[in-house]
């Protein structure tokens, strides 16, 4: 299964979500992230975040659609609730998950909207 998570800045919700999905799926699963304006960096909330489960985010980094189109087709896109900031991608499955952008919350409400990320990609992936 390959799957492609998108959200603006590839910082928080598809870094995260690309973990899960490594994490959950291991060799079944080619996970690939990117943002429609990536903003460079990984937040360090979500760093953090994904530490406390033991998930080392600092290897990942910050990247633009044009840098994965080159994994297309997926089996899905997940979009994070970016609407019409996400263009397309040749995919067999498109879906959108209305996820709230953590990027300025406080940690315990930063780590709900983890969970919640996490919930999904163990769902999506069985």
């Amino acid at each position: 299964m390959k799957i492609l998570f998108v959200c603006i800045e590839n910082s928080n919700r598809s870094q995260m979500s690309e973990a899960f999905a490594k994490i959950y799926g291991g060799d079944k699963v080619e996970a690939f992230s990117s943002g429609s304006k990536p903003s460079g960096v990984i937040n360090p909330k979500a760093i953090a975040a994904m530490k406390e489960l033991g998930y080392d985010l600092t290897t990942h980094y910050s990247k633009s659609l044009d840098e994965v189109k080159a994994y297309a087709p997926f089996d899905y896109v997940i979009t994070m609730g970016c609407g019409d900031a996400c263009p397309w991608m040749p995919a067999t499955h498109f879906i959108d998950w209305q996820i709230p952008d953590p990027k300025h919350m406080e940690p315990t409400e930063f780590n709900k909207v983890r969970d919640m990320i996490g919930g999904k990609v163990k769902e999506l992936i069985s």
